[in-house]
């Protein structure tokens, strides 16, 4: 994405804008430190963050008089980004509130894109990803792929969730069963479960599956993310959304990533519902890896410096020919390759929050 260019009234704004948020955070900053001095605040401790909401947090006590309760922080400036699940320094305030000192070395963060030229951290500290599609709204293999390659590259275990599993019938069973037996026959697990606020639950073995782990909750709107939690958890009572009756998409109910406790052991992180989820901050050999049937041919072409387009003994075009990489599969490679190489033929100008 190219910089959008400010006319001078728009430059002198935004400069204005940044200037009053500076005073701001240099006030607060001072406000902290008298409170730090006076003893208001608790000496350090560690927290988790369950939830952030523009410029607060929730944290959750991890230790001492108040461990397991919920405070609502600020945080000093210059931390960096911080989500739900990151692990952070922090005091605690006499009244039920707090600061964040300080945000802990993370095991995994989950980022995206946004439509600003910025990446945006979803969440933290996360080991498993729960990609959750439905009968309803019609899957979408790009953007199954597009969190899969997600998950390779941070190293996590995807799991693929087909929810309303109780809408399977003659006319969609055998185009999704295909379209789940793609993704088994590469070794991805893959559950079919129901969750509705209309009868009885059948989680198949995800219980199992998320115990002791913290997994992230994906997928486009509409498939049910909110009620599977709402089903594993009812005290979260999350809001659940209808398809639209025109397009029969979803609907967004879930617009900040919350974490949940289980009660078997692990944690739930729910993420706000997309339609897109992007991959241009990453590079063609980083899509490869993420794609793992093609990963593992890396290495096999004729040409050392092989681009897997044109070249001859191409060893990743020469296993698409015979289909030995799913042509759909290869497909949605092609076109996520297509879309990043074209935002980095604009120039795009990619910041971290």
């Amino acid at each position: 994405m190219s910089q959008r260019k400010l006319n001078r009234r728009q430059a002198w704004r935004a400069e204005k804008i940044q200037a009053e948020r500076s005073a701001r955070s240099q006030k607060e900053e001072r406000n902290l430190s008298r409170q730090v001095q006076s003893g208001l605040l608790s000496s350090e401790q560690t927290g988790l963050v369950i939830c952030r909401y523009s410029k607060h947090f929730e944290i959750e006590a991890m230790e001492g008089q108040d461990q397991g309760e919920i405070h609502k922080c600020t945080a000093r400036t210059n931390l960096g980004s911080i989500v739900a699940g990151d692990q952070v320094t922090w005091r605690a305030g006499s009244d039920g509130t707090g600061v964040i000192e300080a945000r802990l070395e993370r095991r995994s963060i989950l980022e995206r894109p946004d439509n600003f030229g910025k990446l945006k951290p979803v969440a933290a500290n996360i080991d498993q990803m729960l990609i959750v599609i439905a009968c309803e709204p019609t899957p979408q293999i790009n953007l199954i792929d597009r969190y899969l390659v997600a998950a390779e590259l941070m190293h996590v275990r995807p799991i693929i969730v087909l929810n309303k599993a109780d809408l399977l019938n003659d006319q969609n069973s055998s185009e999704l069963n295909a379209l789940l037996e793609i993704y088994q026959s590469l070794g991805y697990h893959v559950e079919k479960i129901i969750s509705s606020r209309h009868q009885p639950a059948e989680l198949a073995d995800l219980p199992s599956l998320i115990d002791q782990r913290t997994s992230i909750v994906v997928g486009q709107s509409g498939v049910g993310k909110s009620s599977f939690i709402n089903t594993l958890l009812p005290e979260a009572n999350l809001a659940v959304g209808d398809l639209s009756t025109s397009t029969r998409e979803g609907t967004h109910t879930t617009t900040q990533a919350k974490l949940f406790h289980l009660p078997c052991g692990g944690q739930l992180i729910d993420s706000p519902g997309i339609r897109d989820f992007s991959l241009w901050h990453i590079d063609p050999p980083q899509l490869q890896q993420g794609f793992i049937e093609i990963a593992a041919l890396l290495g096999q072409c004729r040409f050392r410096d092989c681009k897997h387009e044109h070249e001859p003994g191409c060893a990743i075009l020469l296993a698409a020919e015979q289909e030995t990489i799913h042509p759909l599969r290869f497909e949605s490679y092609e076109r996520i390759k297509a879309a990043i190489l074209d935002q980095q033929s604009r120039g795009l100008n990619l910041d971290s929050y």
